[in-house]
């Protein structure tokens, strides 16, 4: 199979490889954090970069091991990863914070193995999130606190 691409269009690619690859765990700083079942494609990926015209994107490690350069990475990369980990944070913020509540509620003790909610119990699970979404657009974090030892 032949595959063409432009430069910008390969660029994207090894924009989305970059991307890939950190939330699959991999942090271009860190050689050591490429996940094994993706450094042979990676390297294929980023090795290519100068046949394509996209050698400014892609730097060399010691070893000769391609890896996205700051251009690719502190690029329009960079935007989208922000983008993803704040609303990976948001989103999971909330929806612990509504499970510890409803299981609360229930009576549950935190960590318990607890049967899944009922539809009635998912619907105030619901209920519980955008009450904490709403908090979190209005005040980010400013309003959270943490009791240690204590129940929140």
């Amino acid at each position: 199979m032949k595959v063409s691409f432009t430069a910008k269009e390969y660029a994207r690619l090894l924009e989305l490889a970059h991307l890939g690859l950190w939330v699959a765990g991999a942090r271009p700083d860190d050689p050591g954090t490429m996940p094994a079942r993706y450094a042979d494609v990676a390297e294929k990926v980023f090795g290519l970069a100068e046949t394509f015209g996209c050698a400014d994107l892609v730097e060399t490690d010691v070893n000769g091991q391609p890896y996205p350069a700051e251009k690719l990475t502190a690029g329009p990369a960079e935007k989208v990863l922000t983008d993803f980990t704040a609303d990976v944070f948001w989103s999971e913020l909330a929806v612990r914070l509504a499970e510890r509540d409803l299981q609360a509620e229930l009576g549950r003790l935190v960590g318990d193995e607890a049967p899944p909610f009922t539809e009635a119990q998912e619907e105030r699970l619901r209920l519980i999130e955008e009450t904490y979404w709403r908090e979190f657009e209005a005040h980010g974090t400013d309003h959270v606190v943490v009791l240690r030892g204590g129940q929140g």
